[in-house]
This record gives structure tokens, sequence and C-alpha cells, in this order.
């Protein structure tokens, strides 16, 4: 009986299709970037946090996307490095790890536009409040703002998954690099139209919510640097919500590219790498552009570095 619960437990993934002349270079790139990810994202988090200068409303709400970044990576990346030089025909996983797998790669896909709301209401009170921001941002409105960014998604995203955990399975074997959502209750031959209703209506609420917030925010800003003469104000307004709106547009993209190939089944192949590619870009990119592009990071990160050189070379 317990072979058996085994057994059925265990399911067949099909990981990520590379061919054993690409397997090497694979196997690098993914871990290199994989390893950038980790380090450059937290060592900005550890930036922020010590360094008193930079503990300001939006880059305490920005340390939310890179904990969520390293978060994304790390639900699928080392899995997928792991299985590269496994057959196809052995790289297996349990259900409960499956489900545990979908849960988490659904809360990265939602907080990425929860925390990417959060961050504009942060930029629409900067620059539309200048004289009010600091009585509306005050420490206890970013963790409220924080803390309700992850509870909405896991809130949403635990009934996503709930549902599709619930069915009763006849297949074992996952077609997709990783597991998600529509891969759990494709292994039903129950009928999985609760979950496609609750699915639509989850994305259409979170995606709605999302680009309709981001739009009126800019909206808003626009107009009032339009109407505004003061140079100094309009170039911060372009400096902050340009790198805002960079890692928004990248987030967008990624994941609507996604969902325009499922489409498309001869496209399945294509579907699966961006579905890959959307835990790998955003995630390295995004740190760059608030590393390299926000004058006061730029100049603590040079400046660290400046005064690590300088000791190496007394030593």
């Amino acid at each position: 009986m317990e072979n058996s619960t085994s057994v059925s437990d265990l399911l067949q993934l099909e990981g990520l299709k590379v061919t054993s002349s690409s397997s090497v270079p694979v196997f690098v790139l993914l871990l290199l970037t994989y390893i950038f990810i980790l380090v450059s994202n937290l060592g900005l988090v550890v930036l922020i946090s010590m360094d008193r200068s930079l503990q300001q409303p939006m880059y305490l709400l920005f340390c939310n996307m890179s904990v969520n970044d390293v978060f994304g990576a790390t639900v699928i990346v080392p899995h997928l490095i792991s299985d590269i030089f496994v057959p196809s025909a052995e790289r297996h996983i349990y259900y409960i790890d499956c489900v545990t797998q979908a849960f988490f790669t659904h809360i990265y896909a939602g907080a990425c536009h929860s925390v990417l709301m959060i961050m504009a209401f942060d930029r629409y009170v900067a620059i539309c409040n200048p004289l009010r921001y600091a009585t509306i941002m005050t420490g206890r409105m970013v963790a409220a703002l924080s803390v309700s960014a992850w509870l909405v998604v896991l809130f949403l995203v635990g009934i996503l998954v709930g549902l599709s955990a619930r069915l009763s399975r006849c297949r074992w074997t996952i077609f997709n690099p990783h597991c998600d959502n529509a891969s759990l209750f494709k292994l039903s031959c129950e009928s999985v139209l609760i979950n496609n209703i609750y699915g639509l209506s989850s994305t259409v609420l979170m995606l709605g919510s999302s680009i309709g917030s981001v739009a009126l925010t800019y909206l808003r800003i626009a107009i009032v640097c339009l109407s505004s003469k003061n140079a100094s104000l309009n170039s911060k307004a372009l400096q902050t919500c340009a790198t805002h709106l960079a890692a928004y547009i990248i987030m967008l993209l990624a994941g609507l590219i996604v969902v325009i190939l499922h489409r498309f089944p001869q496209l399945s192949d294509h579907r699966k790498l961006s579905a890959m590619l959307f835990h790998v870009v955003p995630p390295a990119t995004n740190v760059v552009i608030y590393g390299l592009q926000i004058k006061s990071v730029r100049q603590k990160i040079f400046m660290l570095f400046t005064r690590k050189t300088l000791t190496l070379t007394e030593k």
C-alpha cells in the first residue's frame, strides 16, 4: 500500500528541454544568473537596511521587490539547474512539492503586480503631494502597504491553487519546465469549469487593478509635471518614475508573452521558455535598473566599492 501511494504521488516533470551539447552552457548561464540575482538583490536590501540615508519610503518599498525577485527565482531556477543533466524520463517531482511550487510561483507573479502598485502610490504622493509626503508616507503606512500587498496575493493564490489541489488525478505528467496552477488541474479528468472561472476572474482583477492604478497614477503625475514650471521637480519625477515604469513594463511584457503564447499550441516550447524567463529576466533587470539609475543608490554602491578598493590597496 505504501509503494502504491508513493508511486501515485510521484509525477513526471518535463523540465527544461536542452540538447546534450547545450547542457553545460545552459547550466553555467542559469547558475551565474541565479547567483547574480541572489547577490545583487540581497546586497541591495542589506545596503538599504544598513544605511540610514536610504531608509526612505521609496527604498523600503523597493525592498519588497528585491525580496520577491529572489523568491521568484529561487522557486524554479535551482530545480531547473539540478534537472539539466538528468534524462527526461527520470525527472520526477512529488505531488505535494508540485503544489507547493505552483503556489509560490503564483505568489511571485501576483506580488510583482501588487508591489509595483504600492510603489506607484508612493511616487504619486511624492510628486503630486510633496508637502504632505512625510505625513502620509510614515513608517506605519509603509508597513501597512507592504503587508497588504502580500496578504491580498496570498488570499487570491491560496484559493486558486486550493481549487486545483482538491481535484482527483488521472494523469501523472507535467508538460512544463515547472509546476503551476494550469499544470495541476490538467492532471485531473474532472470538470475544471470553476477553476477556469476563478482563474480568469482573479487574473482580470489583478491585471485590471495593476494596469489601471499605474496608468491613472502616471496620468496624474504627467499632468502635474506639465503644469509645473519647476525644472528640479520635473527632473526628479522623470528619473524616479522612468525607473519604476521600466521595471513595470519589463514585468508586464514578460507575463503577457506567456499568456499570449498559451493561445498558440504549436508554440508550446516558446511558451515554456518564456515562462522560465519570467522568473529570471525581471529579477535580474530590476536590481540593475534601480541600483544604477537612482543616483543616491548608485553613489552609495560606488562609495562602498571605492572604500573596499582603498582598503585592499593599503594592505
